[in-house]
């Protein structure tokens, strides 16, 4: 059935009138809000990856109820009211999750980031909020935001005004002055030495900070507005201009302070970094989760092995840098790209967990492109390996928050108690992973939470 939904919130007082239109969509999306009853719905007829499994599990029904997967066996009666869909052979699968997505840059091409057409805040919040609906009808259900102006897509979705993804905040970056989150010309000074705003300071992306009682400030900000993580950044990287990619930033104790107040919100620190000091100067310091980390060595590996850290490593973004980030960015991009191969390499040999994420930025167009990733890791993994980093892997890694994360509870599997995040998809993607890339024509059936958003059937 084809659904027009329309969202429109308007703000009024004495002084302001403010109409925001969030979302206009024409697709098979049932908009349902969180806090409504959930109806029941058992699934039969299909084939079920279970996020871990090898194979495909064949002759169980899976009945969802409240939110949850509530039971999976054979003939399972149905209860009286709930709906009965029959799979009829498609393919179950877990609701994929990206653990490295900026929803509030993802659709900014880098052209608008500066100039008389630079964008204002509000303006982000209407294209993250567009942004997660598209990233919900590609088939994932749940992402880990790190970094940008997320809190309101996210809220959006979980009282049902959008359609999006569960969402985990890391709300803004934690950066150094002259560091990754760190856009000014270069000849602009610190705030220390009266210089203005920095640029994605004002899109609510980083927070430039330099010393340890800044950082400490800075990463309490993000845990009182919700942050289920802290980003931090390490290391220079591509977007930027003025970061070499083997410098170090932040030291040792800036490291660990916030680590210190991210532990005592019984929760982690991320950090992008891609150089074998970098990576391991976050290890040393209490960091739980590699961003990147294209320049790894053997010895880092095992290093990251013994201590139980994940490898956040994506390919796409390597693969669509757009041109308009000028010689300087472009040759920064060339010298992580060519560590691809060595770190996948390594990271299978020492087993590292790996997480499924695509981590491009200001570039709407590979935005949309979203599921090549699952294509280009084949370069290393069977499809099966994909699946489940972006399955069973990425749901152990968004519950690393603990406490803190803000939908407890098993994501990424089919099996009993976990949150219903299903998709049904027509065709096999553990024979051919690349039938993803088309999800407007295989992706059947979208459920986030027990509501179906999606009904292709």
């Amino acid at each position: 059935m084809l659904r027009i939904g329309i969202r429109t919130v308007i703000f009024k007082n004495s002084k302001y009138l403010a109409v925001f239109l969030i979302c206009v969509t024409a697709t098979t999306v049932s908009w349902a809000r969180d806090n409504d009853v959930s109806p029941i719905t058992l699934i039969t007829g299909a084939r079920i990856f279970d996020g871990v499994s090898d194979t495909l599990i064949e002759g169980q029904d899976v009945l969802v109820r409240d939110g949850k997967i509530a039971r999976v066996g054979a003939d399972i009666a149905a209860p009286d009211g709930a709906r009965v869909i029959d799979a009829a052979g498609r393919v179950m699968s877990p609701g994929f999750t990206d653990v490295h997505y900026h929803l509030s840059l993802c659709s900014v091409p880098i052209m608008d980031m500066a100039g008389s057409g630079a964008p204002d805040l509000d303006y982000i919040g209407i294209l993250a909020g567009q942004e997660a609906e598209r990233v919900l009808m590609r088939g994932f259900t749940s992402v880990r935001d790190v970094g940008g102006a997320s809190w309101g897509a996210k809220l959006a979705a979980d009282r049902g005004l959008i359609a999006g993804p569960r969402v985990w905040p890391s709300l803004r970056t934690i950066s150094q002055f002259g560091g990754h989150g760190d856009a000014n010309p270069r000849f602009m000074d610190p705030r220390e030495f009266g210089g203005p705003e920095n640029n994605l300071e004002r899109l609510g992306y980083s927070r430039i900070v330099n010393g340890r009682d800044d950082v400490l400030a800075a990463v309490r900000e993000n845990l009182k507005r919700g942050a289920s993580q802290i980003k931090m950044h390490l290391a220079g990287g591509v977007g930027t201009e003025f970061d070499p990619i083997d410098g170090r930033q932040f030291t040792a104790d800036e490291i660990r302070a916030a680590v210190e107040v991210a532990e005592g919100y019984g929760t982690y620190v991320a950090a992008h970094t891609y150089t074998v000091d970098g990576v391991r100067h976050a290890i040393e310091n209490g960091v739980m989760s590699i961003e990147h980390g294209n320049l790894i060595d053997k010895d880092t590996a095992k290093m990251m092995a013994k201590e139980g850290v994940w490898l956040s490593p994506q390919v796409v973004v390597f693969l669509t840098f757009s041109p308009d980030l000028g010689p300087v960015r472009l040759a920064k991009g060339r010298m992580v790209t060519a560590g691809l191969d060595q770190m996948f390499e390594l990271a299978k040999k020492y087993k590292l967990k790996i997480a499924f994420g695509t981590d491009v930025v200001v570039n709407p167009e590979a935005c949309a492109d979203q599921n090549r990733e699952f294509v280009e890791r084949t370069k290393w993994f069977t499809p099966v390996e994909v699946l489940r980093q972006a399955t069973s892997l990425s749901g152990e890694l968004l519950q690393l928050s603990g406490e803190r994360s803000p939908y407890p509870g098993k994501i990424g599997v089919i099996e009993e108690g976990a949150h219903a995040d299903i998709l049904l998809i027509d065709g096999n993607p553990l024979e051919d992973i690349s039938i993803l890339l088309n999800y407007d024509e295989t992706l059947d059936m979208i459920m986030k939470g027990g509501v179906i958003h999606k009904d292709a059937l």
